[in-house]
């Protein structure tokens, strides 16, 4: 069906690292190539990156990957990029450099904007037109705090002189020697800038978030042409033929194209969105409505839940704590730990996601006793993730949107302990993929669509595996303890908790 030489290179920037993955037409992994790189914490809440350390490992990875693929004897015909989503860049247009360090998705330094703006009344408009919430995470009020805070920003952004991106739009400008400044239908979805309904940059909205309409990229299809990375880049040019946000890559990469099906990604944060088809299920519960994707001026729609901390708190255990020396030996450790011990950990750590949206809330261990031990945290450390996802999949079934299954990857899904507590206190089946690389596949997917390798989404469908699946069980009663358990210390986190 395919040339055996064809392949795809999907350059997956995270939040903690940059990889890049070629794959076969028929999902076969050829070559990776990943760099972790530092987090920069100038304050409390305050979480940034440095963009020409994201561009320098995107471009070292990239090489490496697409080297070692032809050293075996493959070669790459197309790029897609997928990225960490909300996380904001201004740079300028003649110099190509970032006038500020890149404000993190995690970053809470807005909060008082956003409470600012609620309490003029105006969360009902943000909602109505983007699907999302008043809140820190997303990239409006990020864009302006830096054209603010910055000397001399603001007028130059008016006068054109900057320009404003997510990472994929960053990445897509450097790639291609600052030819492009665009961005994807799903990226902009998620800045509070876009109306998801008409598809378009919305006036109010920036107006109300004073964010210069001259910053802004141009809005392109999923899948489709974003230019060509320079040759003297990457060693050849190479077309750019799909753009997604990490968690929407990932939908896409667990082939969720039809109303209903359902997939959670357990990275940084975690992530669970379920297609809702051609119509934005308006949330009463505060969830997301957000677009899965955009394929030929045909928008699909999602509902999102976003938890802040899933992966990041496993990795607070390992460099913040000490309690472990490397991410995999967390499922042994918790499989000792006493089931009945009552400890929870809540890591709000830069506060609280869906459903709760509580930027100043922040993290706690409760339930301690002198019998507490490094296998009780790391237990409640992994059951943080589990019940965060518990109720992501309560406000959603509160919303009317059920699914029977949870198709589940990420880092978090190699770990058969986790993925089984997943479904015994969710009370759904969790199905793990042959491969957990969906988000990246989701990128080589959209790529290969837009340069035609595949013909259409079902031509996804038929790659797709299942590796294995969990079953719920357990006692109901255990599990409503432990559910209240876990409500009861959220309740202690809260800035609101008397």
């Amino acid at each position: 069906m395919f040339s055996k030489r064809k392949a795809l290179l999907a350059i997956d920037q995270g939040t903690t690292s940059s990889r890049a993955v070629v794959f076969t037409p028929d999902y076969k992994v050829v070559a990776t190539a990943q760099r972790e790189f530092q987090q920069i914490y100038p304050r409390p809440g305050w979480v940034e990156h440095d963009p020409d350390v994201i561009w320098a490992t995107v471009r070292a990875t990239a090489r490496e990957a697409l080297a070692a693929a032809e050293k075996a004897g493959y070669r790459a015909e197309a790029i897609g990029i997928t990225n960490q989503r909300e996380t904001t860049l201004v740079w300028d247009r003649a110099t190509g450099d970032a006038i500020h360090n890149a404000i993190v998705w995690q970053d809470r330094r807005t909060a008082d904007i956003c409470a600012g703006l609620r309490d003029a009344g105006h969360a009902g408009l943000v909602s109505e037109r983007t699907g999302l919430v008043l809140d820190p995470y997303f990239s409006a009020t990020k864009i302006a705090w830096v054209l603010d805070h910055v000397d001399g920003a603001r007028a130059r952004a008016e006068a054109g002189e900057l320009a404003f991106g997510t990472v994929d739009s960053w990445l897509i400008w450097k790639l291609t020697g600052g030819a492009l400044h665009v961005t994807d239908a799903t990226n902009a979805s998620r800045t509070a800038l876009y109306d998801i309904a008409a598809n378009r940059w919305d006036d109010e909205l920036l107006q109300l978030f004073g964010v210069p309409a001259a910053v802004l990229p141009d809005v392109r299809d999923s899948a489709g042409d974003f230019g060509r990375a320079d040759a003297a880049i990457l060693g050849r040019e190479l077309p750019i033929t799909g753009v997604a946000g990490d968690q929407q890559s990932a939908a896409i990469g667990q082939v969720c194209f039809k109303p209903g099906e359902m997939k959670s990604t357990y990275g940084t944060g975690a992530f669970l969105l379920i297609n809702t088809g051609d119509t934005p299920v308006r949330s009463k519960n505060k969830l997301l409505a957000t677009i899965a994707y955009r394929i030929d001026g045909e928008t699909t729609y999602a509902l999102e839940g976003s938890v802040l901390s899933a992966g990041a708190t496993v990795q607070w255990l390992r460099d913040g704590l000490g309690l472990i020396a490397k991410a995999s030996e967390i499922e042994a450790l918790a499989q000792s730990a006493d089931p009945d011990s009552g400890v929870y950990l809540v890591p709000a750590f830069t506060g609280l996601g869906a459903p709760y949206w509580d930027a100043e809330a922040r993290g706690a261990l409760t339930g301690l006793t002198r019998g507490s031990g490094r296998a009780e945290i790391a237990r409640a450390a992994l059951d943080s993730s589990v019940h965060q996802t518990c109720d992501l999949l309560e406000a959603m079934a509160a919303d009317g949107v059920e699914a029977r299954s949870l198709r589940v990857d990420g880092g978090m899904a190699r770990n058969d302990t986790f993925l089984q507590r997943l479904a015994d206190l969710t009370g759904i089946e969790t199905v793990r993929p042959a491969s957990v690389e969906a988000t990246a596949w989701g990128a080589a997917f959209l790529a290969g669509l837009g340069c035609g390798l595949f013909a259409s989404l079902e031509d996804g469908r038929k790659l797709w595996a299942a590796d294995q699946s969990f079953t719920p069980a357990g006692d109901p009663d255990r599990r409503a303890a432990d559910r209240k358990g876990w409500h009861e210390a959220v309740a202690r986190v809260r800035s609101d908790a008397v």
